[in-house]
């Protein structure tokens, strides 16, 4: 999973992002600091995963990860390339969703780049750079395809046609792309495209400690009635607060956010928002080798999700072996899961749900 972390220039995402993901990022306090995207892995926690390597004298744990990348801030009229944009607009294009920092803390020591703080107006700015940049992709692809078309008919080209005339459409209204509804054969061949508004979007509210205490109801509603696509998640996180946890224990951390009024950190909580945005689930492996998280679509079959392992295990599926992970804890383990009956067989029309613990036997 590769999530973009974009927005106005000074709004905190480079000191989320470096908070994040525990990598020291230029954080300098003028526009255009960064220029090339930093790329860096952060693990997914899952408090499953300690419970079960216990259970299996597991050699190691491995968890899932999430790629961010921080994009340099983008200004009005980077889709025609003020500031640094197409450059940045390209960076974001190889990516599954989008996180918006939106700037709500006060700093008069911190610079903002339209010199207010007004979250629903850069909001507003962002979301048209990208709709425009779609704008641009769009047009293009569909003047090719109609010239394609008289060079000879296919159901895919039609199909492709039609969608690019819907999507063209709407961008002119002002509409993001991920709230019409498609369908598959529609998505599939747009996919091509990396189309900017039809990836989910997660707005991260970069608020102060005391901000993130008051639950700022007032913002989101705003942000809310300006035509925010009723999938989006908002997130309201306070990213210097999540850099002072890089250097805490779990046991300082717990204490801090506690002291805070909050039971998660905003890492947690954006990643609990990019798995509901992208529509993921996590299941689970356990045994003596390793204890291991992967991250497969709702709604996939236990071949699909073997795949996730290796691509072999697809083809090469049988069965699958699977319990619960909270009858796996309260059994200790496989063995005792197995005696209580409460290990289930399940073939390839089954599907995995999230804290699946499983076993694949495939043919080799």
């Amino acid at each position: 999973m590769k999530i973009a972390i974009v927005g106005l220039p000074n709004v905190g995402k480079s000191t989320l992002f470096s908070a994040i993901t525990k990598k020291a990022v230029d954080c300098a306090n003028f526009p255009f600091c960064t220029i090339d995207p930093n790329v860096g892995m952060v693990e997914v926690p899952d408090y499953r995963l300690e419970p079960l390597s216990k259970i299996s004298n597991s050699g190691r744990i491995i968890h899932t990860t999430i790629e961010f990348v921080d994009v340099a801030g983008l200004v009005r009229g980077a889709a025609e390339g003020q500031g640094l944009g197409n450059a940045f607009l390209a960076n974001i294009r190889d990516t599954d969703a989008i996180v918006q920092v939106l700037r709500i803390f006060k700093d008069d020591d911190i610079i903002h780049v339209d010199g207010a703080i007004d979250p629903t107006r850069d909001m507003e700015t962002i979301n048209i750079e990208l709709a425009l940049a779609d704008m641009a992709i769009v047009t293009k692809r569909l003047d090719t395809a109609s010239r394609q078309l008289k060079s000879g008919k296919s159901k895919e080209l039609e199909l492709l046609l039609n969608a690019l005339e819907r999507a063209k459409s709407a961008l002119e209204k002002g509409e993001q792309l991920r709230d019409l509804e498609w369908g598959e054969d529609e998505l599939k061949e747009m996919k091509s495209l990396s189309l900017l508004t039809l990836k989910p979007m997660i707005y991260a509210l970069n608020v102060s400690e005391e901000q993130l205490q008051d639950r700022p109801q007032t913002t989101i509603d705003d942000i809310a009635r300006l035509g925010r696509v009723a999938s989006d998640q908002i997130v309201p996180i306070c990213a210097k607060m999540e850099s002072e946890f890089i250097d805490m224990s779990q046991e300082e951390k717990k204490e801090y956010l506690e002291s805070v009024d909050q039971t998660q950190s905003g890492l947690d909580q954006l990643i609990v928002a990019a798995y509901k945005s992208l529509n993921l689930i996590t299941f689970l492996t356990s045994g003596e080798m390793e204890t291991r998280a992967w991250t497969t679509k709702a709604g996939s079959s236990a071949p699909q999700a073997a795949g996730v392992i290796h691509t072999d295990f697809e083809k090469g599926f049988i069965r699958a072996e699977v319990v619960s992970y909270q009858d796996f804890v309260d059994n200790n383990g496989w063995n005792g899961a197995k005696d209580k009956g409460k290990v289930r067989i399940e073939g390839k029309e089954y599907i995995i749900k999230d804290g699946d613990v499983v076993y694949f036997r495939v043919a080799t």
